[in-house]
């Protein structure tokens, strides 16, 4: 793998992906943070040495490298999930990637489902903690101790400071930011009602199907990360209607000026 990022990071470089300082991951429905840059370089993912090539219609598949708030930045329009056929370490990659290149904080954004029922759909959760249930670790291969310490603390997994920042940030702009457990299971398929109880059984405020193996990687990285969910559904197991995808992505897409507004303003404190 060390070969592998190595090659990539040099593609990359001389693609003018020089000395990011930020990296950010954006998640379904939410690709106009990029409108908000000012773009030096951008590269398909397809066209990148060893990189996975995103195969969700709605994910974009660009990395993009370019100054935002004062900053410079490298974001991936569209990510990489295991309901895809990849494995954990593919889905990863990039994050390994873009620390590599030179970034020190890692901000990750999702569309989730509310399981809090006192959240509601079109609001935002900052991630306060997580649970994961696809199965795996992105850290569980061979060698993995040549790219840092095999076992991760993960008792604090999301940036306090990060977090305090962002609480601040969303009161000073009149934006409801719930803060809460993400539970992080395969998909693609949606959750069953006898699913939701469970979720809700376990601690979950929110459920989706991303963001924890990058969050794990971070931290085996030493990264400074955090991630904020768009709530895009509510799912009450006692009245659950059918959800649409296309439903989904509007409403994440209602939402995203709230989560630009907070990505912007915490880029600038940093």
């Amino acid at each position: 793998m060390i070969k592998h990022i190595n090659k990539t990071v040099e593609y990359l470089q001389e693609k003018g992906f020089n000395t990011p300082e930020v990296g950010i991951i954006l998640g379904t429905g939410l690709g106009k943070l990029t409108d908000e840059i000012e773009i030096i370089e951008e590269v398909s993912y397809n066209h990148i040495p060893n990189f996975p090539t995103a195969t969700v219609e709605f994910h974009k598949g660009k990395l993009i490298f370019g100054n935002l708030a004062g900053k410079k930045v490298i974001v991936m329009q569209g990510r990489f999930h295991i309901y895809e056929g990849y494995s954990l370490e593919d889905v990863t990659y990039p994050v390994r990637v873009m620390e590599k290149l030179g970034i020190k904080t890692l901000l990750v954004s999702n569309a989730s489902g509310a399981i809090n029922l006192d959240f509601k759909k079109g609001e935002l959760m900052l991630i306060d903690d997580h649970i994961n249930l696809q199965g795996s670790s992105p850290l569980a291969f061979k060698g993995v101790q040549e790219l840092g310490e095999r076992f991760v603390d993960m008792s604090a997994p999301y940036d306090l400071e990060i977090n305090k920042k962002f609480k601040a940030i969303a009161k000073a702009n009149n934006i409801t930011l719930h803060e809460g457990v993400y539970t992080s299971v395969v998909g693609p398929q949606l959750e069953t009602r006898a699913e939701y109880r469970m979720l809700k059984i376990i601690g979950t405020d929110a459920v989706g199907m991303s963001t924890v193996p990058e969050v794990i990687v971070a931290n085996h990285l030493n990264l400074k990360v955090a991630a904020v969910s768009v709530l895009t559904d509510e799912c009450d197991p006692s009245n659950l209607k059918p959800v649409d995808i296309s439903e989904i992505i509007a409403m994440a897409n209602q939402a995203e000026p709230d989560m630009i507004t907070l990505f912007k303003g915490l880029i600038e404190t940093l």
